[in-house]
């Protein structure tokens, strides 16, 4: 019978596998771990150094040891009394009952059969006690959270990302995997580091080091380390944030394509996974990069986070040296500086001099703003604040004597300031009449042939002008009953129009001003 295997059958294959994978990977998330026992066991002390001695020997790419290398090192480092070769047996078959070793029979040195028949085993680590040995030599050289604040790092995942938007998606076979594995370790390394320094600023030793003296001699240091840092954040996290909403969907699609390609391409001998499985991943890896950068729907990015962490932790060791220098001038005498003070006052001439001397001394009083929207004689934005009008604002009684129960205030009278008001706005209606009235003297002009204008005439036009451009017709009717009509100019045509307080260039549009007719 001819059997022939198609890649249709193959990628199938590929597919259970994968999928079989996945379940046993579950299920190894809720199982003990057997090769951490002897972290923790009865005789932990010489566990450790049988595994540290293969570690060390591992590292020298010597694989392979017997019992009697491992205690003759052992004993060598003179940490276990009367320790014996039969007891570094046992511990051997204990590890490996454990899975941390895994033995091989070694009968290549047997001088007789009854040599070779008691199964001299050599022994060699497992990949799992390789990782938690690296483990536990790393956990030995932490001294506090460490981390760094490097804005060379974003500097770097701005040129991977401009690199990806450049390509368009063309990639040389290799070329992909390695710019995603740059840009994978410049971005795991940023935010672990970041996330570590902050991290030790905030710890006890560090409150209790901000409290001394000490703090002061390098506070500087640190704030200008901590301020490069924010201005680096700043500058290529909004490039990152820009590049990444500039670019279109499918470069970024086409780009991890290409990587799982180039992963595809590299045999492997441990998880077998399908491309779409491959490029399902690297999406979501690629979704946590890009919401780091530039947050999602409902929540700010991690760069703003870091951003705020930073600033708060610079405000934080101002507020410090703050008080450790207002602590150390809590003990000076100030008695001489101000009996000099006041002796330089009493040798003043004129109240005019000591009041200069004070302001230079302790600085303005503390001044009250008050906001308020004041009648302006001109529109123009070269007045000063000076030429203008002084604004009268009443001020109520602060005061907190309280009147008494029962008593009455009078009922004040405004005739004269209604009538006040009421002929200032009959006077601002009847200039405004005018104008209008002026207005329909001309009929239908050009901008250019007008003269010099009012103000209450500016206002008017421009308001005229404004409706008209908004309504489609380019045609309104005011509340007076009047007919406006605009043209717009037929080419660029421009023209200056001239106010007494002015000038205003603007299109040269034609206007056509009469009585609405009545029906």
């Amino acid at each position: 019978m001819d059997i022939r295997y198609t890649g249709e059958i193959d990628s199938v294959v590929l597919q259970r596998m994968s999928a079989m994978n996945r379940h046993q990977l579950r299920e190894l998330w809720i199982k003990p771990v057997p090769e951490v026992k002897y972290l923790n066991a009865e005789n932990v002390g010489r566990y450790r150094l049988i595994m540290r001695f293969f570690y060390e020997n591992h590292s020298k790419l010597k694989y392979w040891l017997k019992p009697e290398d491992v205690f003759s090192g052992i004993s060598a480092w003179n940490l276990i009394d009367d320790y014996t070769l039969e007891q570094c047996q046992r511990d051997l078959d204990v590890l490996t009952e454990w899975r941390n070793l895994t033995s091989s029979h070694d009968g290549g040195r047997a001088n007789s059969i009854e040599e070779y028949l008691r199964k001299r085993y050599r022994y060699q680590m497992t990949p799992y006690a390789i990782e938690i040995e690296r483990m536990l030599e790393s956990l030995e050289n932490v001294q506090g959270y460490g981390g760094s604040l490097e804005p060379t790092l974003l500097e770097r995942i701005v040129g991977y990302v401009r690199s990806i938007v450049e390509r368009t998606g063309l990639f040389a076979p290799g070329e992909a995997s390695q710019l995603w594995r740059d840009l994978q370790t410049s971005f795991r390394v940023l935010h672990e580091n970041a996330s570590d320094y902050l991290a030790s600023l905030q710890t006890t030793r560090a409150e209790e080091l901000m409290l001394t003296e000490q703090f002061l001699v390098f506070k500087d240091t640190l704030t200008n380390y901590l301020q490069n840092f924010m201005i680096g954040l700043q500058k290529y996290g909004t490039q990152v944030e820009g590049l990444i909403h500039g670019g279109d969907s499918d470069v970024w699609r086409a780009f991890l394509s290409a990587v799982v390609e180039d992963e595809m391409r590299t045999p492997s001998l441990d998880e077998v996974l399908s491309a779409e499985e491959r490029l399902e991943r690297r999406m979501e890896e690629w979704t946590i990069f890009t919401r780091w950068f530039i947050g999602s729907e409902t929540e700010a990015s991690d760069v703003v986070f870091l951003e705020r962490a930073t600033k708060d932790t610079i405000g934080r060791m101002v507020r410090y040296a703050i008080a450790i220098q207002e602590k150390q001038r809590l003990g000076i005498s100030r008695r001489r500086e101000l009996d000099y003070l006041g002796q330089w006052f009493l040798g003043l001439e004129s109240v005019e001099e000591a009041h200069k001397l004070g302001a230079a001394v302790y600085g303005l009083m503390k001044p009250r703003h008050f906001q308020g929207e004041p009648p302006r004689s001109s529109d123009s934005t070269d007045l000063s604040m000076w030429d203008e009008e002084p604004i009268t604002r009443a001020l109520s009684s602060r005061s907190r004597v309280r009147r008494r129960a029962g008593t009455t205030e009078p009922v004040k009278v405004r005739d004269g300031e209604q009538a006040e008001a009421k002929q200032v706005l009959l006077a601002q209606l009847e200039r405004e009449a005018a104008v209008v009235r002026w207005f329909l003297e001309l009929g239908a002009f050009h901008l250019s042939d007008l003269d010099v204008l009012t103000v209450e005439q500016r206002r008017v036009l421009l308001s005229w002008i404004s409706r008209c451009l908004v309504s489609k017709s380019k045609q309104i009717r005011t509340a007076d009953g009047y007919h406006i009509e605009l043209s717009l100019p037929q080419s660029d045509d421009r023209t200056e129009l001239s106010f007494s307080d002015g000038q205003l260039d603007m299109p040269n549009f034609h206007l056509s001003v009469r009585e609405a007719s009545r029906t």
